[in-house]
């Protein structure tokens, strides 16, 4: 599934943010249609998997508190809810 505007806007963030070796950006908003702070036109929930060097020696609150302070702007407006699996290179 391609990722629309939204998406696409974390996708380059996070990227800019952490220069990951990888990075996955799913858009899951058609699996909560109908549930609290999904929008008719989808890109409210999403699950991001992301490995970078910035996040080594973190702990997962901290890579988590990293990735949503870099996506702050998307979690106050449009994105309701965001599952993270952020990581270091192993």
């Amino acid at each position: 599934m391609a990722l629309g505007p939204t998406g696409t806007n974390i996708k380059d963030k996070l990227t800019r943010a952490f220069q990951p070796q990888l990075l996955d950006v799913i858009d899951e908003s058609h699996l909560h249609a109908g549930h609290a702070g999904s929008h008719p036109d989808g890109e409210s929930h999403f699950r991001v998997k992301i490995v970078s060097e910035a996040f080594a020696g973190k702990s997962r609150v901290d890579m988590h508190r990293m990735v949503n302070a870099a996506l702050a702007d998307e979690l106050k407006s449009r994105v309701h809810a965001l599952a993270i699996q952020a990581s270091e290179p192993k």
